[in-house]
């Protein structure tokens, strides 16, 4: 083991890496808007020596050739580059042309944990539907119709428990990982969501649901960061985007299971709430078969494992080789610059430092944002609002299916479109649409109950604004928080934004039945479509874009100063955008915002700011 160990620092005596070594200070205060390839500028030598560094500190020393091929790489990720390599094999070089031509073909174990993870998201859609459907009863039951703030925290009891237990996303992440912490929460999705059948009072039902929100609190969290940790870059925002895809697939089945207990008379609601349990049993099942986060286990020194993991998750032994390396090389940066130990350590740091406070106000004001747009109001109200609209029972939860399905139906563009057109153009495109869809629904409430087009146009408004929801906001906060903490603080960041998240929808959500009844349907709508055009106008400053960064790389991306990003959209970007698309001025040129080192010129100019 001495031995072992004298090896090793020979080794790191000999590698010349002070060029690719860059200080903290580039992660916090990142002036130039750098993105830099972290194996910019060493010679072959040099990696090769650095390679078997690696190699013999962690046991790899039988896998040297293909860690120094996936170095390689990852040195050299465009073709141009690459191709000329001779160290890599063809069967390299067609396995690195593909991940750009057939980036979707990938291991079946990938999309098996995909999968697993969606079932798990459609629990978190069917959950709030079923609240949905049995508000139209169980008030009346338990006679507490005419108490709308009451009726408000029972539907808000799981957001707002959730804000206790979404601090705990970190300590559970961090004891027993990822697939340990699907398991915990689906237990709090089969055996609450069950016994609110059995309830025989409000309060029992208020605290059956209060345990719901302990596993939904940490459950939103980790599965966004899992399927984030374990998707390639290029895919990466359409892998995430599932998650919401399924949110909205599993309220459309919330809604057709409104429907089907429709008939049952008194006792529907009972099972509108508890049918929500069944997809919960697979999930907490099946998610052992599943790999474990490869980040997850570099974190926890288990590099063997990570590497295992990583060769179930790629096509090939040197792609695995290749994510396990660079991101190695990017952690250990990382964590020289983001080295909070402690669970306080690491909350102080998320306002402390200020490459984490960017990403903590980023992210919560992506998840304020879509709170803002009204949609949660429609998952939760919808059955109420079209009631009130002029609907009976049977029309009522007719409509309310149909929002549950233009959600799950233009949910799917989001799959292209997050990693091409991008996650800030989607935002700025929708919300302004949102907004005028809003205002326009809630004028239709304005027109007399006697004109047969009144409840159709409510309802045409409220379905289109749904649809521009599907491919906008609707998966960003999973993506957002997932991606743009460090690994250091990947946990307790996630757990801060839903916290933020839970406390925002619960304050909405215990409000709005007392603000639908104090001044009406058409200052309510009115209200949100407000919150939608402030939520655009605080994205267009400060939110950075993210789409095709590694999760190493977007410690760079929020090293950029706030000011600066301001500035740059104010004094750049927004007079391009007037020259090219008020004037038609089809010269004008847009200069962009990150200078990226250590890479080609063409993945340069792939990976600038989108002029559309």
């Amino acid at each position: 083991m001495a031995d072992h160990t004298e090896d090793v620092q020979d080794l790191k005596r000999h590698l010349d890496i002070t060029h690719v070594e860059h200080p903290a200070e580039d992660y916090a205060r990142n002036v130039n808007a750098r993105i830099i390839n972290p194996l910019a500028g060493l010679s072959k030598e040099n990696l090769r020596l650095q390679v078997r560094g690696f190699c013999a500190e962690y046991g790899f020393e039988d896998k040297e050739d293909v860690f120094f091929r996936g170095a390689l790489a990852a040195q050299n990720p465009i073709e141009e580059d690459y191709k000329e390599i001779p160290e890599l094999t063809e069967d390299d070089k067609i396995a690195l042309k593909r991940e750009i031509t057939h980036k979707w073909h990938l291991p079946r174990r990938l999309y098996y944990a995909i999968a697993l993870c969606s079932l798990g998201s459609a629990l978190q859609g069917w959950d709030n539907t079923g609240a949905n459907g049995a508000n139209l009863s169980f008030p009346q039951e338990f006679g507490i119709e005419h108490n709308e703030w009451l009726i408000g925290v029972i539907n808000s009891a799981p957001t707002l428990f959730g804000l206790c237990s979404a601090w705990a996303a970190d300590p559970i992440n961090n004891w027993i990982g990822r697939r340990g912490a699907i398991f915990l929460t689906g237990l709090f999705c089969i055996f609450p969501v069950l016994a609110q059948a059995f309830t025989h009072s409000w309060w029992e039902l208020l605290l059956c649901r209060l345990f719901m929100g302990l596993g939904m609190g940490i459950k939103i969290s980790v599965i966004p960061i899992y399927t984030a940790e374990v998707s390639p870059a290029s895919i990466r925002g359409g892998m995430v985007t599932s998650f919401q895809l399924w949110v909205a697939f599993g309220i459309m089945i919330g809604m057709c299971s409104n429907l089907i207990f429709y008939r049952i008379g008194a006792l529907a609601w009972r099972f509108q709430l508890a049918a929500a349990f069944a997809p919960a049993i697979p999930v907490v099942i099946l998610v052992w078969w599943c790999p474990e986060s490869p980040r997850w286990l570099m974190k926890k020194g288990r590099y063997q494992q990570a590497f295992q993991s990583f060769c179930h998750l790629r096509n090939t032994e040197m792609q695995a080789a290749r994510e396990l390396y660079y991101a190695h090389r990017q952690f250990i940066e990382e964590r020289s610059a983001f080295a909070g130990t402690t669970l306080i350590r690491r909350i102080w740091d998320l306002v402390s430092v200020p490459r984490l406070r960017r990403a903590t106000v980023a992210s919560a004001w992506i998840v304020i944002s879509q709170q803002f747009s009204g949609i949660n109001i429609m998952a939760f109200y919808s059955s109420t609002i079209f009631s009130n609209a002029g609907y009976g029972t049977l029309s009522t939860l007719l409509a309310s299916f149909g929002f549950g399905m233009i959600m799950f139906v233009f949910a799917f563009p989001a799959l292209y479109t997050m990693d091409t057109f991008g996650r800030r153009n989607l935002l700025l495109l929708t919300f302004p649409n949102m907004a005028w869809c809003l205002l326009a629904a809630g004028l239709c409430f304005l027109m007399s109950t006697d004109n047969s087009a009144r409840v159709p146009l409510i309802a045409f408004f409220i379905y289109l604004f749904t649809a521009l929801y599907g491919p906008g906001i609707g998966p960003m906060p999973s993506i957002y928080f997932s991606e743009s903490f460090p690994l250091s603080h990947r946990e307790i960041g996630a757990a801060f934004t839903i916290c933020i998240n839970n406390a925002v929808g619960s304050a909405l959500s215990l409000t709005f039945p007392a603000l639908l009844a104090r001044v009406g349907a058409t200052a309510a709508f009115g209200l949100y479509a407000g919150l939608n055009i402030l939520a655009f106008l605080v994205i267009f400053l400060i939110v950075p874009e993210t789409r095709q960064r590694t999760l190493e790389e977007l410690d760079y991306i929020f090293g950029v100063p706030t000011s600066k990003h301001i500035a740059y959209q104010l004094g750049t970007w927004l007079p391009w955008w007037v020259k090219r698309y008020i004037f038609f001025q089809r010269d004008a040129k847009l200069q962009p915002l990150y200078q990226l080192e250590g890479y080609s010129a063409r993945q340069d100019q792939e990976h600038q700011e989108p002029t559309v």
